[in-house]
């Protein structure tokens, strides 16, 4: 089984790129727990609230992890709840980022939130493109830090899509 994670920050393109590299390769896709949390907690979100997203999208992977696809791609992983948890609250749990060190996961397809619009969808909260700037260059430090595998994807979005379905073509080349 080949793990993939879309990562970055918000209005990149990882949920449309994770549904096209699903209908281009196959594979089991698990989406972001969080976006499910918030439509059944009409609130706003907290700090306590953290650590019931988290058993959340790890309850979903694992339960994707199970069935061994050929292909497992996540829209998000627990590095997003890390940092967002410590940019909206300024902190966040400790034991999440020895969890996230202890999953496998093959390549992380990394989205600049460069040369392209960010779009409100009523959960977004950062149209500033510093801070999404800022958000992109945290995630890209945890990962050369940890030495998790990355694939930068940039550009428009059919450069994003290229980009990416090449590197899940070669992932499962290789």
């Amino acid at each position: 089984m080949k793990v993939v994670v879309l990562t970055g920050p918000e209005s990149t393109g990882k949920s449309w790129l994770a549904a096209g590299i699903q209908q281009q390769f196959g594979g089991l896709r698990v989406d972001e727990y969080v976006r499910w949390f918030i439509e059944q907690n009409p609130r706003d979100t907290c700090l306590a609230d953290i650590p019931e997203i988290v058993r959340g999208q790890l309850q979903w992977e694992d339960a994707a992890r199970a069935q061994q696809p050929r292909l497992l791609i996540l829209d998000t992983h627990l590095l997003s709840n890390i940092l967002w948890s410590q940019t909206l609250f300024g902190d966040c749990p400790s034991w999440l980022e020895s969890e996230l060190l202890a999953r496998h996961y093959d390549l992380h397809l990394l989205l600049s939130p460069e040369q392209i619009d960010w779009t409100d969808d009523g959960q977004r909260c950062q149209p500033d493109l510093r801070e999404r700037l800022a958000f992109y260059h945290s995630t890209r430090e945890w990962l050369e830090r940890h030495r998790q595998p990355l694939q930068i994807i940039q550009g428009d979005w059919a450069q994003r899509q290229a980009q990416a379905f090449e590197s899940v073509r070669t992932l499962l080349a290789g």
